[in-house]
């Protein structure tokens, strides 16, 4: 068996003491973009597991939608990444 060879460290801890892999990640071609995955590709970046430089190419994300997500969970948590209370964390 052969273990590709990758840019950054296989596996991170989280400052709840949790680890996280690359196989926690959302698969590349996700198209539903649940608050769940959006803090778990959020919680890499922050961690330093990936790049933002490498989700935003691996996702097909756009930096303002990344940036939005890292504000929404840095204010509110992760309940403010679902689509349905969106609007309530939202700033005029």
């Amino acid at each position: 068996m052969y273990i590709k060879r990758i840019e950054g460290p296989r596996t991170v801890t989280l400052p709840d003491g949790s680890t996280m892999t690359r196989a926690d990640l959302p698969p590349v071609d996700t198209k539903r973009w649940v608050a769940s995955r959006k803090a778990a590709v959020v919680k890499a970046v922050v961690a330093g597991l990936i790049s933002e430089e490498e989700a935003l190419e691996r996702y097909e994300l756009s930096e303002e939608e990344f940036d939005s997500w890292k504000k929404a969970i840095s204010r509110h948590g992760v309940k403010a990444l679902k689509a349905t209370t969106l609007r309530s964390y939202r700033q005029p």
